[in-house]
Order: structure tokens, then C-alpha cells, then sequence
């Protein structure tokens, strides 16, 4: 059952399972304005795709973000959007300030998961 392993999560770590229920609303809200941006620009809004690439460049810097952990880049109106899997959450944090730090990037929505299965 989905909802089992947040109530599990909640029960040995309960920090965990607010951060997990925080990731699920601001992927829901980052959906419906993903819509919205998508009725509007179609494809992709001017400069997202340049956006992208740099944010990627960047975050290829650091070693720690690289395989087996995956952090992926999408860019919508402007708007960094980084998923994908890590070990840490230092890991996370990093992959973060490092979109943050891009010039150009005004806002990044974090969805990464802590899930890491060691793959």
C-alpha cells in the first residue's frame, strides 16, 4: 500500500514523514503551475532550454551527485525543477544551492527523493 511506508516512516522518524508529505503537496502544486506554463508556452518558454543545460553543467561539478545518484533538470517558465534520486540529504541540499546558485534561476522547486535503493 503507497501511504504505508510514509506511516512507518512516520512512526521511526517523524521529520521524515512531514518532509515526504511536503514533497507530495509541492509536487502537486508544481504540477497544476507546470500546466498552467505549459498552456501558455507550449513546448517550452523562451531561454528554459539554456537554463537547463546550464544547471546540469553545474551540478555535473560535483562528483557526489553523480551515478549511482540521479538528479534530474527541467526547467518551465523560468522555473528549475530537480528530481530524481540521492543517497543524503547533504546530497540533496547540494544538488539545490547549486540550481539556486545559477545565475538567471529565480526559483527551484526541490522533488528529489531520498529513496536511494543502492542501484
Amino acid at each position: 500500500m503507497p501511504g504505508t511506508r510514509l506511516y512507518a516512516a512516520a512512526a521511526l522518524r517523524p521529520n521524515a514523514a512531514a518532509r515526504s508529505w511536503s514533497r507530495v503537496s509541492a509536487w502537486a502544486l508544481s504540477a497544476c503551475a507546470a500546466v498552467d506554463t505549459w498552456r501558455k508556452c507550449g513546448a517550452g518558454c523562451p531561454g528554459d532550454a539554456e537554463l537547463t543545460a546550464q544547471v546540469r553543467a553545474r551540478l555535473a561539478g560535483y562528483p557526489e551527485l553523480l551515478a549511482p545518484n540521479h538528479v534530474y533538470v527541467n526547467t518551465l517558465d523560468r522555473v528549475v525543477y530537480l528530481s530524481g534520486e540521492v543517497a543524503t540529504d547533504l546530497q540533496r541540499e547540494t544538488a539545490v544551492s547549486v540550481a539556486r546558485a545559477t545565475p538567471g534561476v529565480p526559483r527551484v522547486v526541490d522533488m528529489i527523493s531520498l529513496e536511494y535503493n543502492g542501484r
